[in-house]
């Protein structure tokens, strides 16, 4: 934002109707030239409306840069950006610019208006992701920073959690041996480094970073939450969406960051509504605003790691010990990716294996040489995403045929793209390269040049943390497909397994963990919300 913002998404002028609306409910105060209304680091801020005066922006000091001016709001304007909905802590400052009245709406009286006001809560909504967006180039991207190799997958881990978070925030990749910027200091083992506020996390994870910016899970003001979502992909949005819409309390957990396997997607064109297809990370990060918007509490990185039903309820285990009892659970934890057993993997890991095709996968390999692994849509569209942004592409695939698992479409233009060397019935057999990976061997036709190896040959269920009934394969049962020999505890309760229930009475799963499902984006998507409906009808009972 500019010192004096004026676009109207990002300052909108409200009517004296639209005021009153917004003001309703809270009370007017007076604040002092100077004094802060709120601060960096606050866990728990208010919206404050401004009646008359202004309020200015500002970006405190850090301790390699002063302070710097980001907006001045004037009357009738609000103060504020999308961290009022998600849970994040301030990441600025605001106090008056001489005196100024002011109102404070509250995180839960903001929700409520966006969920009961349309016309309001559109205006409301827009203005507050379009600030987000404005502070990303700013110094406001200051208050977020990290610095590491720019090849190291823990550096790439904090990147992608930040991106997909949505958070403002500055990344500073180093190549070997080049020196910190800025007048940073660190040493090798130090990296990657998070500054949040200017206070360095050395060796720095998603998890660490989280705790700082209030986005882990906290317990709230309710002893029971009414449905706890465990996973944060297409199916688990769908369903923290469609149960907070429907007036449910609900905790999205998610071990790394919301997305999934979709949000690694670089374009997605079968998607009902999107004619010229859309990618994995927009889709994720509207649906993920969605989510927020109707109040879901959206915790990540959050791993479960344990799930039981107790007398009056289900206990969900986090990896740090904390417990949250819930009402309802709804499993949609998908799948892992899968590896080739290879020599060297995981030292290539940290520098040319990849499990998605973004544009932050992109930057890595920027316009070489690289090879795709994968006979089914997402190795397709990583393919021809990677070739039409000047990666010569060398797709390999295990079986003969390639449109076994890929749809029609994706394998017609794979076919008709010169930039794509196709190889079935092949296998890729070796890695090389000394600090970076340099080369892939594939027994079909040698070695090739690659500066990336994307892998996309499947994925297994991860519920191995769950005592459900599942298949051979570890996928989980539901509905009609529990087994005999799991429903005997049901007799008690006068009914069998809902739609999308597993053998755990109250306990549903949707998406790629379970057993049946499509594998598809909007199939997840399908599954996550009638899951809800068959929640509905268990807590009913």
């Amino acid at each position: 934002m500019s010192a004096r913002a004026s676009d109207p998404t990002i300052t909108p002028v409200l009517t004296d109707e639209q005021w009153e609306r917004l003001c309703a409910g809270t009370e007017a105060h007076d604040v002092a030239d100077g004094e802060h209304v709120f601060r960096t680091g606050d866990a728990d801020y208010p919206m404050i409306l401004i009646e008359s005066g202004e309020v200015e922006i500002v970006r405190d000091a850090l301790w390699w840069i002063g302070e710097e001016l980001i907006t001045v709001m004037g009357p009738r304007s609000f103060a504020g950006e999308l961290g009022l909905l998600n849970g994040q802590r301030a990441f600025l400052s605001a106090r008056a610019k001489g005196p100024a009245r002011v109102r404070s709406l509250s995180r839960a009286d903001l929700r409520r208006k966006l969920a009961e006001d349309d016309e309001l809560g559109d205006l409301l909504l827009h203005a507050l992701w379009a600030r987000r967006e404005s502070l990303r180039t700013g110094p406001a991207a200051l208050t977020l920073k990290f610095v590491g190799y720019g090849t190291s997958r823990e550096f790439l881990a904090l990147r992608r959690f930040a991106e997909r978070f949505d958070l403002v925030h500055t990344a500073v990749a180093l190549a070997p041996d080049e020196p910190a910027p800025g007048g940073h200091t660190y040493i090798e083992a130090d990296l990657p480094i998070a500054f949040v506020q200017g206070e360095a996390i050395t060796r720095a994870t998603p998890g660490m970073v989280a705790e700082q910016l209030g986005l882990s899970y906290e317990p709230g003001t309710e002893a029971v939450v009414d449905l706890v979502v465990v996973g944060g992909g297409p199916a688990g949005l769908a369903a923290a969406i469609y149960g907070a819409s429907e007036g449910l309390s609900v905790v999205l957990l998610e071990a790394v960051a919301p997305g999934g396997q979709a949000a690694s997607t670089s374009r997605i064109e079968n998607f009902l509504g999107f004619p010229f297809g859309v990618s994995g990370g927009d889709l994720i990060g509207q649906a993920t605003l969605q989510a927020i918007k109707f109040g879901v509490r959206v915790c990540a990185p959050c791993e479960a790691v344990d799930l039981q039903r107790v007398e009056d309820g289900l206990d969900v285990t986090l990896a740090d010990g904390r417990v949250i009892r819930a009402r309802s659970v709804i499993v949609t934890s998908g799948a892992a990716y899968r590896t080739l057993h290879l020599d060297r993997w995981e030292d290539f890991e940290r520098s040319g294996i990849y499990y998605a095709a973004t544009p932050l996968e992109l930057k890595q390999v920027n316009g070489s040489p690289v090879v795709v692994v994968g006979g089914a849509n997402s190795a397709g569209q990583a393919a021809l995403y990677l070739s039409s942004n000047g990666c010569p592409v060398h797709l390999v695939v295990r079986g003969q045929d390639l449109g076994a698992r890929m749809s029609s479409y994706l394998v017609d233009r794979i076919r008709d793209d010169p930039r794509i060397h196709l190889h079935t019935g092949s296998n890729v057999v070796g890695l090389d390269g000394d600090g970076s990976l340099r080369s892939v061997h594939i027994d079909s036709v040698g070695s090739v040049d690659a500066k990336g190896l994307f892998c996309f040959i499947g994925a297994d269920p991860a519920a191995g943390w769950l005592s459900l009934d599942r298949d051979e394969a570890g996928f989980i049962r539901t509905g009609t497909d529990v087994t005999t020999q799991t429903l005997d505890h049901w007799q008690s309760m006068g009914r069998e397994p809902l739609p999308f229930e597993t053998s755990v009475p109250g306990v549903f799963a949707a998406g790629d963990v379970r057993r049946g499902s499509m594998k598809r984006v909007a199939a997840a998507v399908g599954e996550g919300s009638s899951a809800v409906a068959s929640v509905h009808r268990a807590l009913a009972g």
